[in-house]
């Protein structure tokens, strides 16, 4: 009979509901995939002037053929400033963000989705390897859309204003051996992609993929083990010196300090990875360096250790803060919006459990 029922027998109608809400969360973590894209394009922006001075000054060989008397850092601040002013440290901007929306989306989310599953799937696995290998498959995922807007970013950042590469053009010396003409000037991201591709082709817009990966799949994976290792000691620390301190501590500044560090140390391992990247991306189709392993040779047998960690200190100046900032985004979004987004997940399934319970009563009644 229905009216044997009691309400006492329904509530289990609503558990399955909350089953589900946790297990949404288990594996796929879709809202660090949004985090990451927007903490990856603000990092960029803030930072991408750094990144134009690195750039200039790693691929000074390739454009004047010397490999002495080569500018230095404010040098090389001061010739951006005079020959193209304000706009010259901001060539390249957009394919820079939007490259690293791509990159901080897939980096961000595959590393939470990864942590989830293995800490679910296989929690013998869990630690360092396990940070490393998330933060190498996520950076590779974002390379197909990473790689062709860096090749972008990285030939207008060299290029300066019209005026300027038009006067590198006319530029005479002994030295000028690798002719600037090697491509025209670009105008913006679109106008350079498709004149890329017209003159290249896909080989053009993926020049230095291998080199790329070879440089950021071991900077991804040592970012977020360096950063997941701080943190760890940042609580074992808390927990055995501040035990009695009820203050919380912020999620942000913590991203902040840790994020710098794990950026500044990998930037720096991997400087002269980056180093052959960039030649070979910015050298056009005027080939100085046949491949990877070529360049290499080359690099190390003209310049030694010095040219394989040429630009080390803007990169490392670069990727401290635009890391700190990223990881602080990062950390900030999820203390603000994580909490928000759950609890309102809660309240629509607390309502449909009530929504249901109510419904059972008037099958009672």
């Amino acid at each position: 009979m229905a009216a044997t029922k009691s309400p006492s027998d329904e509530p289990s109608k609503a558990s399955p509901a909350h089953m589900n809400y946790s297990n949404d969360h288990h594996f796929f973590v879709w809202r660090e995939f949004v985090w990451g894209a927007i903490a990856g394009a603000f990092g960029e922006g803030m930072m991408h002037p750094i990144d134009t001075v690195k750039t200039r000054i790693q691929s000074q060989a390739i454009f004047s053929g010397c490999h002495v008397n080569q500018k230095s850092i404010l040098q090389m601040v001061r010739t951006v400033w005079v020959t193209n002013g304000l706009t010259g440290f901001y060539r390249g901007v957009m394919p820079g963000v939007t490259g690293s929306l791509a990159t901080g989306a897939t980096y961000f989310g595959v590393i939470e989705s990864t942590k989830k599953w293995v800490e679910k799937s296989h929690p013998s696995l869990s630690g360092h390897w396990a940070h490393f290998i998330a933060g190498a498959i996520g950076d590779t995922l974002g390379s197909f859309v990473y790689v062709p807007c860096e090749v972008i970013k990285q030939r207008m950042q060299v290029q300066g204003t019209s005026k300027y590469w038009a006067s590198v053009a006319l530029k005479d010396g002994s030295c000028v051996t690798q002719g600037p003409n090697m491509y025209g000037y670009y105008s913006g991201m679109f106008q350079a992609g498709c004149s890329i591709w017209k003159e290249q082709g896909p080989k053009g817009l993926y020049a230095g993929y291998f080199s790329t990966l070879v440089r950021d799949v071991p900077f991804a994976g040592l970012m977020v083990t360096f950063y997941e290792a701080l943190k760890s000691m940042t609580e074992y620390g808390k927990q055995k010196w501040f035990s009695n301190f009820s203050h919380h501590s912020n999620g942000s500044i913590e991203g902040l300090l840790l994020g710098g560090l794990a950026g500044g140390l990998s930037a720096y391992v991997t400087t002269p990875l980056d180093v052959i990247k960039t030649r070979l991306q910015v050298q056009g189709t005027t080939l100085r360096y046949s491949g990877w392993l070529d360049a290499v040779q080359k690099i190390w047998m003209t310049e030694g250790v010095r040219g394989m960690f040429r630009g080390s200190i803007p990169r490392i100046t670069w990727y401290i803060p635009a890391s700190a900032l990223t990881f602080m985004v990062v950390e900030f979004l999820r203390e603000h919006f994580n909490e928000e987004l759950d609890n309102d997940k809660l309240q629509d399934v607390t309502s449909l459990s009530v929504e249901t319970t109510s419904s059972s009563l008037q099958e009672v009644s």
